[in-house]
């Protein structure tokens, strides 16, 4: 297979990106803000479903499959793997708290149309680019095409997790609400 090597670079970057998304979250301790658990969480899951999707056609391949056959195989593991994904993270309640927020936020017509624009360009075009790509594969309607259909679904996940990892950065760098003075620990000492 041709692109092995393109594969396993990818597969590294998205091992990269789901160390960060972790470390970020280890990082954070205790509880986060619930945009920041979503974001974490679907950093994380996009940069598996890349590992996985990028060393499923190296790893078939030693099994002496080739071809359609190859390509078929792990663009249904992929997709099934996509679908559970974005069913899994739809369905965490920080995801479900996030976009009842969001909307309650954007009550007016102008701020709803632009948050319309927003979930459009960076989450349902390159999730539908993800599948169109797998089903295209899935369906050999273009045959010799296939492994660079694949590729583009997997640069496209690798993209996607990459405006993730982004954006988290992003919001770690809010500045957190102000409190009360500091409390000092309690020494359990004498106070003479």
């Amino acid at each position: 297979m041709q692109d092995a090597d393109l594969l396993l670079s990818l597969a590294g970057i998205a091992g990269v990106f789901v160390g960060f998304g972790a470390l970020i979250s280890v990082r954070s301790g205790g509880a986060s803000e619930v945009d920041e658990v979503s974001t974490i969480r679907w950093v994380v899951s996009l940069g598996i479903w890349v590992v996985i999707a990028a060393l499923a056609p190296v790893i078939v391949n030693r099994y002496d499959r080739a071809g359609h056959e190859l390509w078929l195989a792990c663009s249904l593991l992929v997709l099934v793997l996509f679908a559970v994904m974005v069913a899994a993270n739809g369905r965490a309640p920080e995801t479900r708290a996030g976009r009842a927020a969001a909307l309650a936020a954007t009550r007016r017509a102008t701020a709803t149309a632009m948050l319309v624009v927003q979930a459009v360009a960076l989450v349902w075009l390159p999730m539908v680019s993800i599948v169109l790509a797998l089903a295209l594969v899935a369906l050999g309607l273009f045959p010799a095409q296939e492994p660079a259909l694949y590729l583009t679904a997997v640069a496209v996940g690798l993209f996607g997790a990459a405006l993730s990892l982004l954006g988290l950065v992003f919001l770690q760098g809010r500045p957190q609400p102000a409190s009360g003075p500091a409390e000092l620990p309690a020494t359990g000492g004498s106070g003479a």
